[in-house]
């Protein structure tokens, strides 16, 4: 596999995404976790995406999963974040949750992310209902994440300047609690994974 999971926005060594991908890479920009904002919020959001990743030397365009799932013309994708069971129900409408998982496995796709796009990886979303809104779901809340990971993700943590960062931190105290595996990320870290080799940078 190869991931970019960062906690916001790029993070501080974006070098590392680059560094996963061919060079002038083709990279889809899926923000599906913020399609229950205004249109107009949106489009500024994803305009914002597009401008930072062309800033890296890579060639992205927005790939809405609520008009295609299909990732062949694409080196990789850039999930944005936002709220992670908005973004979970579009994959599963999409069909994009049965065919991501071998695509990502097979390394036939760099995935790459932040926040919710790092999260919706992971083998369960119970508890990040405390930061993230359930009934902005249009249709059923799906718990269940894409299990490409095998321990859950918690980005935000000890990030004052993020508005989330006292939400999160009931996550991570919930799951030290349970006992459930996971990854604490400040705003600024990424996890990079490449075949057999992980780092947090």
């Amino acid at each position: 596999m190869k991931l970019y999971l960062s906690s916001f926005r790029l993070g501080d060594h974006p070098e590392h995404l680059v560094a996963l991908l061919p060079p002038a890479a083709r990279v889809a920009v899926v923000c599906n976790a913020i399609d229950a904002e205004d249109p107009a919020v949106r489009r500024a959001k994803v305009a914002d995406e597009v401008h930072w990743l062309t800033e890296l030397g890579l060639r992205p365009e927005e790939l809405d999963l609520r008009e295609s799932a299909d990732f062949s013309p694409y080196d990789g994708l850039w999930v944005r974040g936002g709220n992670v069971f908005v973004l979970r129900a579009t994959l599963a409408r999409s069909g994009a949750d049965r065919t991501l998982p071998e695509l990502i496995r097979s390394e036939q796709l760099v995935y790459a992310g932040y926040s919710a796009g790092a999260c919706v990886l992971t083998p369960s979303l119970r508890g990040l209902e405390l930061c993230d809104d359930v009934v902005a779901v249009d249709g059923e809340v799906l718990w269940d994440g894409l299990g490409v990971l095998d321990h859950a993700i918690v980005p935000h943590l000890d990030s004052p300047g993020h508005p989330e960062t006292e939400l999160v931190a009931r996550v991570a105290e919930l799951y030290e609690r349970t006992g459930v595996p996971h990854l604490q990320m400040r705003d600024g870290q990424a996890l990079v994974v490449d075949g057999n080799h992980h780092e947090l940078v």
